[in-house]
């Protein structure tokens, strides 16, 4: 019997190279060659995908609103950009056992009450689902079922049934016939992924995937997995935590960077209708080295409680360590504090930590980081009540921050009664019951503080 030939595919950007070799030549990716069956060329299973169109110009197109179709869960039509679209497809990732088929479950539940529904199950029985539906106490009567992994007959079900949304669980769990690659290999999760998309365009019918997660955080197989669909969105949270964050990172018909914020119970995700709780402390007095900073998820602003505990280093190399912030970027922060406030930490170890577990990536943290550390380094609480945001220049110049009036009206709403702000993000009308202090430079902001 022939030896079946064999090719090496990157897992990045799905380029073939015939032997295996380091790095990709079609990306430029290291290590991400994995050996895969070469399949024989076809041209008849995409014949439909292409259709035909005449020649015209941008502004004759008549541009028309997306109808949307509201899930019941408002947190999670947040982060799809008010709901979903006819003939989408959205990409869902996250840990094992954080809640993904949970969420799913409980939005096709709601739905089914107005929509026809399909939920396509490849890694459960249809007796554990119906089990999880009876433990998290849904309707489900509604929802039709189908444990099924072979792609061809996913399609004709889906083909017979025209349900308004269906739901694949997971992605990497389908195969095709017309491969012989094992089910969740790169050749197998783009072609899937591709004829469902297909699928969707063509019929309508609004395509949910579930799919895996590697070791790193990332969703497993091709790349162009994530180009394919048109919204991606990621299961956030920790283990030891109740609390789950779910968060775009494509979407075609809606807002990147929005959050969603979900609590689990007994009875399976529950909405947080107040999110910046989470990531408040309550604590009885005023403490050092606290300062609460506006964050901006997308078009939501968030206060997030940032800590900093500023000791005496033990060791030659003090450390510098910070959870939820950008470690690179605390070093440049601490430079400049001793540049342009006068402020030395080089004999200090200085640990920060945003509380609650988020993971704040915009530079709108930078003031209220420098206050924190000022304020453990020299034991003395920041003023009762304040909320910090602003950008922190190398040449130690408070820059401004993108929506910054939603920001100070989120933080009035929450009882805060006294602001430090960029000079540039003063509002013109200024914000009922809340004291603002605009300043221009490190320095003003750390003296204000030091009373």
């Amino acid at each position: 019997m022939a030896k079946a030939k064999t090719v090496y595919t990157c897992t990045e950007c799905g380029g073939q190279v015939p032997k295996w070799q380091g790095q990709c030549p079609h990306c430029m990716a290291w290590n991400t060659l994995v050996e895969t069956v070469a399949e024989a060329a076809s041209t008849h299973r995409y014949a439909g995908l292409a259709q035909s169109s005449k020649l015209q110009r941008l502004s004759e197109v008549e541009a028309q609103e997306v109808p949307r179709q509201p899930t019941g869960i408002a947190e999670f039509d947040r982060v799809l950009g008010g709901g979903l679209v006819d003939g989408a497809v959205v990409l869902i990732g996250g840990d094992p056992g954080i809640g993904k088929s949970t969420l799913l479950l409980q939005a096709l539940c709601h739905l089914s009450a107005k929509q026809k529904v399909l939920y396509i199950s490849g890694e459960e029985s249809a007796q554990q689902i119906a089990l999880r539906a009876k433990r998290l106490q849904l309707d489900a009567g509604g929802v039709h079922l189908l444990a099924e992994i072979q792609l061809e007959k996913i399609l004709a079900s889906l083909t017979s049934q025209q349900p308004q949304v269906a739901v694949i669980d997971s992605i990497q769990t389908v195969y095709s016939e017309a491969l012989q690659s094992a089910p969740g290999s790169v050749a197998q999760v783009r072609e899937c992924a591709a004829q469902l998309t297909r699928h969707a365009k063509q019929s309508g019918t609004a395509v949910i995937m579930v799919g895996h997660v590697t070791k790193e955080g990332s969703l497993a197989g091709p790349r162009v997995l994530e180009h394919i669909v048109d919204t991606v969105l990621y299961f956030e949270g920790d283990s030891n935590s109740s609390f789950r964050l779910v968060r775009a990172f494509k979407n075609r018909f809606g807002a990147v960077n929005e959050l969603g914020v979900f609590a689990m119970t007994e009875k399976g995700l529950k909405e947080v209708n107040n999110p910046s709780a989470l990531f408040l402390s309550h604590h009885g007095q005023d403490v050092a080295g606290s300062c609460v900073m506006v964050t901006q998820e997308g078009t939501r602003p968030l206060l997030v409680e940032v800590q900093a505990l500023v000791d005496e280093a033990h060791s030659p190399t003090p450390k510098r360590l910070s959870v939820g912030l950008e470690q690179n970027r605390l070093a440049m922060l601490l430079a400049v504090l001793h540049r342009h406030a006068g402020i030395a930490c080089f004999d200090q170890d200085v640990f920060v930590n945003a509380v609650g577990g988020v993971k704040i990536t915009e530079p709108a943290a930078d003031l209220a980081v420098l206050l924190a550390i000022v304020s453990s380094l020299r034991d003395k609480p920041l003023p009762p009540k304040t909320v910090v945001f602003g950008e922190v220049g190398l040449a130690g110049e408070v820059r401004p921050v993108q929506r910054g009036q939603e920001r100070l009206k989120e933080a009035a709403k929450l009882g805060f009664e006294l602001a430090i702000v960029p000079k540039a993000n003063r509002p013109k009308q200024g914000v009922s019951g809340m004291e603002i202090v605009a300043v221009e430079r490190l320095a003003d902001a750390v003296a204000y503080c030091r009373g």
